[in-house]
């Protein structure tokens, strides 16, 4: 009995440090998980649920059921995140962070292991300051990073989280570089990977910074937050098309979270909306409540094409060859040697549309087969497209020879 107990605590033992090592790894190789990582796809409850009490585990758990029942996972949706809220209003005794008892009573790291149990990962949310945005109990917000590194990261890997949301909320007028460094550092001496999102809203240009090291982040805001209207949706296409350059494989720019069926929007513009991001090869977080999501806005969120211009493996973003009298042609360039296009009439009125191969970097006279991917079908043309657009509304191909 003792020589089969002894060999069971060794296998025991051994299943154990495999299982670690299949989860830390040295910092450099931390960072290395992230290199061909494409832009991120999951789920961010701030849009829909902001800090409200049905902001739970209970919540997040269901979340991540629907992943699977509603086929987001198979479409490629990955993270089930948490923003601001979930933590208690104060560190531990100890100056660590601690969850919301009330929200989260079984604690985070048992949230992080069902959500893994759905094959999906799990990200939490802090910010690069010393409370977070949210001022909910007696205006004293709750527990930031600033100062806090080290403990925070090393709790976040402890928990089991693959994802971090770093937010810009009091920050006492710091460097922003330093600050960004010193949490991107903190991480990867964990030896845990875990994307970095960062949320500076591009105060800083962090596209100029933000991808090198010693920062090294997946993503980086580039904008201040969006909102449910169609005017806060284009103010930040706007703001976001032109920084095309900067992206690269493992570092994104990031516009904001989607807002795609939270009822601002008309499905036109929800269509605009998602096809936008995908050619700006975004991150894909949805932002509302996927317990309650209505038939099309879920139609939206899983259109393949789209999410295939998004998911490219070639990893760039797409670049705008024209923005003139309120219509902009966005091309991407595909790893097939294709090209996503998507034409877009921002005005309130609808125009006949034309735009010619050669306007798309295509060659005069070839042949080519053109999917509509809202419509899911192939036609025979020469590259150029002509469409009637409806007020913002946006058509989108995937163009090869």
């Amino acid at each position: 009995m003792r020589h089969t107990l002894a060999n069971g605590l060794k296998g025991a033992l051994l299943s154990a440090l495999v299982g670690t090592a299949a989860f830390t790894m040295a910092p450099a190789q931390a960072a290395d998980e992230f290199a061909n990582q494409l832009p991120q796809m999951g789920f961010n409850n701030w849009n829909s649920t902001h800090c409200r009490d049905e902001f739970n585990e209970q919540m997040i758990r269901g979340i991540a059921d629907k992943f699977i029942s509603l086929g987001l996972k198979d479409a490629g949706y990955t993270y089930v995140n948490v923003d601001d809220c979930w933590a208690n209003w104060k560190r531990g005794a100890d100056g660590k962070l601690q969850p919301n008892p009330k929200r989260f009573p079984s604690g985070i790291k048992a949230l992080a292991e069902y959500i893994h149990s759905k094959g999906l990962k799990f990200g939490v949310y802090s910010s690069a300051g010393t409370s977070t945005c949210e001022p909910l109990q007696e205006n004293r917000g709750f527990p930031g990073g600033l100062g806090h590194e080290k403990d925070d990261a090393a709790s976040i890997a402890s928990w089991d989280v693959d994802y971090l949301k770093y937010d810009n909320c009091h920050n006492n007028k710091l460097d922003a570089h330093k600050r960004y460094t010193d949490m991107a550092e903190a991480l990867r001496a964990t030896g845990r990977p875990i994307f970095f999102s960062m949320c500076e809203w591009g105060e800083n240009k962090p596209w100029l910074w933000a991808s090198k090291a010693p920062v090294g982040a997946q993503s980086w805001r580039t904008t201040g937050d969006i909102t449910d209207t169609y005017a806060s949706m284009l103010k930040i296409f706007k703001q976001n098309v032109v920084l095309d350059q900067y992206a690269s494989m493992g570092h994104w720019n990031d516009p904001d979270m989607l807002e795609v069926g939270n009822g601002g929007m008309t499905d036109v513009e929800y269509r605009s909306h998602f096809s936008l991001w995908s050619i700006m090869a975004s991150p894909l977080l949805i932002g509302t409540d996927l317990r309650t999501i209505k038939p099309e806005a879920l139609k939206i969120l899983l259109n393949k094409d789209v999410i295939a211009i998004d998911q490219d493996p070639l990893g760039v973003q797409g670049k705008q060859v024209r923005d003139a009298e309120g219509i902009h042609v966005i091309v991407k360039p595909l790893k097939d040697g294709g090209k996503a296009v998507a034409v877009f009439n921002e005005g309130d009125k609808a125009k006949d549309v034309t735009v010619t191969a050669a306007e798309l970097g295509l060659k005069k006279g070839g042949a080519y087969t053109m999917r509509d991917l809202w419509a899911h079908t192939d036609s025979k043309g020469d590259g150029s497209i002509t469409a009637k657009l409806e007020p913002h509304a946006t058509v989108m191909y995937r163009i090869h020879e």
